[in-house]
């Protein structure tokens, strides 16, 4: 059999790094969002409900989504690429349980400990959804990884999880909201294409056409899916958050240390 060691590519232009990055911030502010009217819920049950809108809006639209995206612009030489659905689904609720996790890792009262911890399990889910979803793609012949490019891409992700957590729920300022959602997008995208530096490609043209869906079949369901979990905590952030001036974000003073 013949095998080549292949090119990937990523085609279609700045625009579609960008694009990726504002729907990562969109997600990630809107969850931020969510995250810190979870800290004033009267009621757990109000809480997790305030965390689980929290989960989907930064896991599957800031972090999934942003990755979907991305992908658009990836091709490979002499093979057709195409993308396991089970595994594509998959990717998407790892990335909002995983997320889901370490936001209740934190709970109501903030240290260092349950902000680092949070951080990291948020770092991880990150990666966790992006190796994940890069194993939903089939390609004719075989994907590997330079293990050293994968450390830094967790670390990115670690990092940015972190900085997120503590410019919500420590910082407590409306603006900073904003600032912890253009940070995490960075270190989203920033991951994201520091993986996929990582990634080699082995082609094997003798081998069969993968079977699967290809990426723009999957377009159109994956932005109307998007855009309905969007709909839904944006429509409770402006029906049932209490106005920001007259309540504090944390019921009690909290600090880190």
């Amino acid at each position: 059999m013949d095998h080549s060691h292949s090119m990937q590519h990523f085609s279609m232009g700045i625009w579609l790094v960008f694009l990726a990055y504002i729907v990562s911030v969109v997600g990630c502010v809107v969850g931020l969002a969510c995250t810190r009217q979870s800290a004033v819920a009267p009621t757990e049950r109000g809480r997790f409900g305030w965390l689980v809108m929290a989960a989907v809006s930064i896991g599957g639209i800031g972090i999934w989504m942003m990755h979907f995206i991305a992908m658009l612009g990836f091709s490979v030489d002499s093979s057709v690429a195409r993308y396991n659905i089970l595994w594509t689904v998959l990717s998407a609720l790892l990335a909002i349980g995983a997320t889901l996790v370490g936001l209740l890792t934190i709970g109501r009262r903030v240290n260092v400990w349950t902000l680092l911890l949070g951080g990291v399990v948020m770092g991880i889910a990150v990666n966790v959804m992006h190796y994940t979803g890069m194993n939903a793609i089939r390609i004719q012949g075989s994907v590997s990884y330079d293990t050293r490019l994968v450390a830094v891409s967790v670390a990115i992700a670690v990092v940015a999880g972190t900085l997120s957590l503590w410019f919500t729920l420590v910082l407590q300022k409306p603006l900073l909201l904003l600032t912890a959602g253009l940070v995490l997008g960075v270190a989203v995208v920033g991951m994201h294409y520091t993986g996929m530096a990582a990634v080699s490609v082995n082609v094997d043209p003798a081998a069969p056409v993968p079977s699967g869906i290809e990426v723009f079949n999957l377009l159109f369901p994956v932005f109307v899916i998007g855009l309905l979990a969007l709909a839904v905590p944006i429509t409770a952030l402006f029906v049932l958050t209490e106005d920001m001036d007259e309540a504090p974000v944390l019921p009690e003073r909290t600090t880190v240390g």
